[in-house]
């Protein structure tokens, strides 16, 4: 009895400083990539950081499996056996990870595929929005604008809308009324992108050269009849991906400040009733 004792406090023993020597193994590897990363600058930053976010996902989970593993062989007998006749992937078959292993391969591809990177602005399935947190073997963990992190599994990942993947194209559409003169619109957006690329010429997507690729334009006018409300004119620009918001947010508020002192009248949106309206209104009760 007391031999069974001392055998279980040893197991015990052995068991709690293999899972202390994981632990530390784990907190020293991504203490390392991180040192290392922080202190290189050979890769871009979002890159850095979604290495950094796999390899953090993959000591975890290797450290884990392989303390489980190592407990199941103080307590199964002939373990090593056991593996290597039913088979590492016949087990974790058995086990049900049919899921587990999709997730996996799913975040391996979104990441050896370049389809997203940590920080960069993303639609999920054309549901979710959010900025992306953490890439990780199993799942991808997605900050909405309001505070709510979504957890999805890799797996179940089947359409990105990457909105940071080196440029973005500025599209901002304004309708206005049938009465105001084409040409005097014209101008006015034209004064408009003027400004817009003195304005945010740090936010113009630039060639190697240094050139601007494609500044604020008027690309034209875009719809005779927008929804049966009036005339569309749109203006373009390419910027640079981490300063597509400003760029948008800023185009908005010079375009509408340009039409308002103007006085430009805008679209309306109007409610045609069949019928006589005359006889309607002098129709008596």
């Amino acid at each position: 009895m007391q031999q069974l004792i001392e055998l279980f406090e040893y197991k015990i023993t052995g068991i709690i400083v293999v899972g202390i020597i994981a632990w530390i193994s784990v907190y020293v590897i991504n203490s390392f990539i991180h040192n290392f990363f922080k202190r290189t600058n050979f890769i871009e930053e979002r890159k850095e950081k979604t290495i950094e976010s796999m390899i953090r996902s993959l000591t975890k989970y290797t450290a884990t499996i392989g303390f489980i593993f190592y407990v199941l062989s103080k307590y199964i007998d002939d373990f090593g056996k056991l593996l290597a006749g039913a088979g590492v992937i016949g087990i974790i078959l058995g086990f049900g990870a049919q899921s587990l292993i999709r997730d996996i391969l799913s975040g391996i591809f979104l990441i050896y595929e370049k389809q997203l990177h940590k920080g960069d602005f993303v639609t999920v399935n054309n549901t979710f929005n959010g900025t992306v947190e953490e890439i990780g073997l199993r799942f991808l963990k997605v900050r909405e604008w309001s505070g709510k992190l979504l957890t999805i599994s890799n797996g179940e990942v089947k359409q990105i809308q990457n909105y940071n993947i080196e440029r973005m194209r500025v599209i901002e559409r304004v309708v206005v009324s049938f009465r105001e003169e084409p040409s005097h619109i014209f101008t006015l957006l034209e004064e408009a992108c003027e400004q817009l690329n003195q304005d945010l010429a740090y936010c113009l997507k630039k060639d190697s050269a240094g050139s601007e690729i494609e500044p604020f334009q008027v690309y034209g006018m875009t719809s005779l009849n927008a929804n049966f409300r009036g005339y569309e004119y749109t203006v373009i620009a390419l910027v640079d991906d981490l300063l597509y918001w400003t760029a948008a947010k800023e185009a908005r508020k010079v375009i509408a400040t340009k039409l308002h002192e103007a006085g430009v009248q805008m679209a309306e949106e109007q409610l045609h009733v069949k019928g006589d309206a005359q006889k309607l209104g002098q129709q008596s009760y």
